[in-house]
């Protein structure tokens, strides 16, 4: 117990900071599931569409949050440093940089579907993949404007105002999703093509939102000054692409590695694509709750690495994981005991329920490197040290899982079930190098080299 009395207090402000940034993740794959659950009730064929495009634009959205997210730590050392204007001036240069880097997803994006014909996808679904594919493609620049947004108002310990703002938009999703998909209100039947159009709307809807409030609310005033009577400049422009490009890279490879299995899994066929698509949206239940807290962790390093206290640092990333991996439990024992009925919100196939209840079990072996590896991602974020962690999740999930998920999929020939093995290898081994590295940096010596650069 006294071990534990000296985090009391970050527990507290962790929390305070940590269930706003929850709920909104929380929301958004809320959405998420009621897009498969909905799609799902509409059509096998149309779930298993919905899976692969999903899985393909999980790498985009999750590297342009993860580019976002070099905002926060920034935004956290000035905020702690009390200097507003500078804080203004760089959510200007962030709209500029998190605009271009949208602009770029979508040109690559937009290759890419030029080519869906030609990886590997059943035939039967392209016809309802490619209408899909172009209403994800539309909303990626307003997703990225709005993170710009979001990140600032995290750095500066407001997490509740894009908590209010996602969970509207979410609540319009999934009202469109009804009126949409099924056909309601004099609107044609879509399916999944309706589920991407409610989308579309609602990621256009936030980042408006966000717009209309940095200049209406009270709170931003001393904000808008430095936004309004500063200029892009060069020194904060390479500041948010160093840290914007590591932190999502090392956000992209995570994902990647769900995102090209996905791939792998769509060469088994329709029902394994569908069973893959209903369990990675469980899990993403849990690692979007886990990085709220995370993304809490990454606010108060960035606090503390700003006043130069190492000590309070270091507590602040050991409380976040103690927090993440209490979670962890709580989801874990929810899936153990939902294993055989939680299939059952999005299918009514035999076959895929059977599989589900099995993936499932895959899901538990990660939870604790999953907790592991966001705590301190988003502690070494918090105090700059981006380059080693994003080299260390390649080495984890790209060097390793990968080749792991493939050889015991394809080449053991133990199908989705092989495929499935590699995602506790690649997560625990990442988390446990990301671990190492932050115990080292946060040393004495370490750590004033670090403030140093």
């Amino acid at each position: 117990m006294n071990y534990f009395s000296c985090f009391r207090e970050h527990y507290r402000a962790l929390i305070r900071i940590g269930v706003p940034i929850v709920i909104g993740q929380l929301g958004i794959v809320l959405v998420g599931l009621a897009d498969n659950i909905m799609v799902g009730r509409y059509g096998t064929p149309d779930l298993a569409a919905a899976s692969f495009v999903n899985s393909v634009f999980n790498l985009p959205i999750l590297f342009g949050l993860g580019f976002s997210y070099g905002l926060t730590p920034l935004v956290g050392q000035l905020f702690g440093r009390r200097d507003p204007f500078k804080i203004g001036r760089l959510l200007r240069n962030s709209l500029l940089v998190n605009g271009c880097v949208g602009v770029l997803l979508t040109l690559l994006m937009g290759i890419l579907y030029l080519y869906v014909d030609s990886m590997g996808q059943p035939e039967e679904l392209l016809p309802l993949i490619r209408p899909y594919f172009l209403l994800q493609l539309a909303s990626l620049i307003f997703l990225m404007l709005f993170n710009a947004f979001k990140q600032f108002a995290d750095g500066i310990t407001d997490t509740r105002t894009p908590m209010y703002i996602m969970l509207s938009a979410n609540v319009l999703n999934i009202i469109g999703n009804y009126i949409l998909i099924y056909g309601k209100s004099g609107f044609p039947a879509m399916g999944v093509v309706g589920a991407g159009i409610s989308t579309l709307i609602a990621r256009v809807l936030m980042f408006v939102a966000f717009t209309v409030l940095f200049y209406r609310y009270i709170r931003y005033r001393r904000y808008l000054v430095g936004y309004r009577h500063s200029g892009y400049n060069r020194q904060d422009l390479l500041s948010l692409n160093k840290m914007g490009w590591m932190i999502g890279m090392q956000m992209g490879l995570e994902t990647g590695l769900f995102s090209v299995t996905g791939v792998m899994v769509g060469w088994l066929g329709s029902v394994a694509l569908a069973a893959h698509q209903i369990v990675v949206s469980l899990s993403t239940l849990g690692f979007m709750v886990y990085y709220g807290v995370g993304a809490a962790i990454a606010v108060r390093a960035s606090y503390f690495f700003g006043r130069d206290d190492r000590i309070n640092v270091r507590r602040s990333a050991v409380a976040g994981y103690h927090l993440i991996l209490c979670l962890a439990v709580l989801v874990s024992a929810a899936l153990f005991l939902c294993r055989n009925s939680v299939g059952g919100l999005f299918t009514e196939s035999e076959e895929v329920l059977q599989m589900v209840s099995v993936l499932i079990l895959f899901l538990l072996t990660f939870q604790f490197g999953d907790a592991l590896q966001i705590a301190f991602a988003n502690a070494l974020r918090g105090v700059n040290d981006v380059v080693a962690m994003a080299v260390r999740s390649f080495a984890g999930y790209l060097l390793i899982a990968l080749p792991v998920c493939y050889f015991c999929g394809f080449t053991l020939q133990w199908g989705i079930n092989g495929i499935w093995l590699g995602y506790p290898v690649g997560l625990t081994l990442t988390g446990v190098l990301l671990y190492l590295r932050f115990y080292r940096i946060t040393g004495k010596s370490s750590y004033r080299n670090l403030k140093t650069t």
